[in-house]
């Protein structure tokens, strides 16, 4: 095992224990993270011989680089069957703290510490909510329920009948991310007061640094009326944050972006449409399913 600072280690290109998590196991995004919100932390990158952790130290605590609440999936990359190691290293009284772990990640990790005597059990503390795609958009549109099906239909006949047919067009730069921010902030209650100017820079960074897309939505005129801020691999579309006008409310641009960044994802092949964390009844009305997610959290010493 060796614990470095080193973020450009190669252990980072291993495949994540749990899968489809995106990009937020991986370097650019945690890297980024780091660079916007490690405090007082001091980074912690443990390296077994064919796995890696990414984690830090804050007083007493090691947990993930990457806080949950804007880093929906943790996973452990590669083999970390050497995670005894670790726990005969840490101090007497460190509690160890792991949240976002999928199934999979989080059963690794309790192997790993049952082999050096710890019992911990998992508790979920959050969900993540997965389209999965059928065949066609039709197909998705008639697997819904009457309600939202005709909910769906209408809104979108709505938005044309106000603003012109929609149209989701991708954006890049600074001033999309600008723009986005700013759209973002006009967002009623807590939702508006979540970007602030260091939150902005952090999404900034990951536009320029770990590959985020921002797609905007569009009706006949030059003004957008909503946009998405996500990530995107070869199966599965990552739907991070969103915002719309809320002059614009009453042609209902957050269903239609919905809509729209699914039939893109149709377009492109994709298999999946995360919607990521948190449990807003509008994902599962929309037939997306929950994705348990746990923590672990317990008590180590050396040689617990």
């Amino acid at each position: 095992m060796h614990i470095h600072q080193d973020w450009s280690t190669a252990g980072f290109e291993l495949e994540p224990v749990a899968s489809a998590t995106g990009p937020f196991p991986r370097r650019a995004f945690l890297e980024t993270w780091w660079r916007h919100h490690r405090g007082d932390a001091d980074l912690m990158l443990v390296e077994f011989a064919s796995g890696l952790l990414p984690l830090l130290r804050a007083d007493d605590v090691v947990a993930f680089v990457g806080n949950e609440d804007v880093t929906d999936y943790h996973s452990p990359l590669g083999d970390v069957a050497a995670l005894p190691e670790l726990v005969e290293d840490l101090p007497p009284g460190t509690r160890l703290v792991l949240d976002s772990l999928p199934a999979s990640a989080a059963a690794t990790i309790v192997a790993g510490l049952a082999a050096a005597d710890v019992e911990v059990t998992p508790r979920q503390h959050e969900v993540a909510a997965i389209l999965t795609l059928p065949d066609s958009f039709d197909d998705w549109l008639t697997g819904l329920g009457k309600k939202t099906r005709h909910e769906v239909r209408r809104k979108g006949r709505r938005f044309e009948a106000l603003l012109g047919p929609a149209r989701l067009e991708r954006a890049n730069g600074p001033d999309a991310v600008a723009g986005f921010a700013a759209m973002h902030r006009r967002a009623y209650g807590d939702k508006g007061g979540f970007m602030t100017r260091e939150m902005e820079e952090f999404f900034a960074d990951l536009h320029t640094h770990a590959g985020a897309v921002i797609d905007v939505l569009y009706g006949s005129g030059p003004e957008p009326a909503a946009a998405a801020f996500g990530f995107e691999d070869d199966t599965t579309y990552y739907l991070y944050n969103s915002a719309y006008d809320p002059d614009m409310r009453d042609a209902s641009p957050g269903i239609v972006l919905l809509s729209s960044l699914i039939a893109r994802a149709f377009a492109e092949g994709c298999a999946t449409l995360d919607f990521l964390k948190g449990d807003e009844p509008y994902k599962y009305q929309h037939g997306a399913k929950p994705r348990p997610l746990y923590r672990i959290d317990v008590a180590l010493g050396a040689g617990s």
